[in-house]
C-alpha cells in the first residue's frame, strides 16, 4: 500500500506575479507524493489570464484540483483535514491584511486561518511596492501569528538571463521552505578565487 499523499494548497490572488504561481504549480504537480489543490480569487484568475495569456483552468496539470474563493465546502477549510502547507502566491496586501486580522471573507482567508490555528506551514508571497506602514504592520502581525513572509524579491547572483530565471529564483526559495530541493536556481557560491583576488562586498 502506498503512503498517503501530502495535501498542499496554492492560493492565487489579484497581485501581479502570476508567473510565480504558474512555475510553482507545474513544479509541485510533478511530485508524486503531493496532492495539489489550487484556490483562485476572482481577481487572481483575471490577472493570471492577463499576464500568462491563458485561463488558469486551462493551464493547470490534469492532476490538480481548482477551487473558487467561495467554495467553503472544500475539505481543507477544516482543521480536521491534514495539510502540509499553504502558499499564497502572489499575495495581495488585502489578503495579507485579512489574514493578519483573522477576517475570513473567502476560502483563501479561511484556509490560511486554519493553517495558523493548527500550527501548519503558511507562506505568503507579497508582490507590492512601495509599502506603507499598515502593510508593514500587517506583515509583522502575520509573522507573529506563525506565517512566513517571502516577498517576491529575486536575487541576481545566479546571473539570470530571462524573466523565467528571475521568477525561478523566488520559486526556488518557496520550495526550499517546503523542504524540497529543486535545482531551479543555483545557490549562493562565493568562490574562493574571488576572495583571494580581493573582491568583496560591503
Amino acid at each position: 500500500m502506498q503512503p498517503p499523499k501530502d495535501n498542499v494548497v496554492i492560493a492565487i490572488t489579484g497581485a501581479s506575479g502570476a508567473i510565480y504561481a504558474k512555475l510553482l504549480i507545474h513544479r509541485l504537480a510533478k511530485d508524486e507524493g503531493i496532492n495539489l489543490n489550487i484556490i483562485a480569487s476572482h481577481a487572481g484568475s483575471f490577472v493570471y489570464e492577463f499576464e500568462i495569456g491563458t485561463t488558469l483552468d486551462k493551464d493547470l496539470p490534469d492532476n490538480v484540483r481548482l477551487y473558487r474563493e467561495d467554495e467553503f465546502t472544500a475539505p481543507f477549510a477544516s482543521g480536521s483535514v491534514p495539510l502540509r502547507a499553504m502558499v499564497i502566491v502572489p499575495c495581495t496586501m488585502a489578503t495579507l491584511g485579512a489574514i493578519a486580522w483573522s477576517s475570513g471573507r473567502n476560502l483563501i482567508h479561511r484556509v490560511a486561518d486554519v493553517c495558523l490555528k493548527e500550527r501548519r506551514r503558511l507562506i505568503l508571497v507579497p508582490r507590492e511596492t512601495p509599502l506603507h506602514e499598515g502593510h508593514l504592520e500587517n506583515m509583522l502581525r502575520c509573522v507573529r501569528l506563525g506565517a512566513l513572509i517571502l516577498p517576491a524579491m529575486p536575487g541576481f547572483y545566479h546571473k539570470p538571463s530571462t524573466i523565467e530565471d528571475l521568477a525561478n529564483f523566488v520559486v526556488s526559495r518557496i520550495l526550499n521552505h517546503l523542504d524540497m530541493s529543486d535545482g531551479f536556481a543555483k545557490p549562493w557560491n562565493y568562490e574562493k578565487e574571488e576572495i583571494e583576488r580581493g573582491d568583496h562586498f560591503i
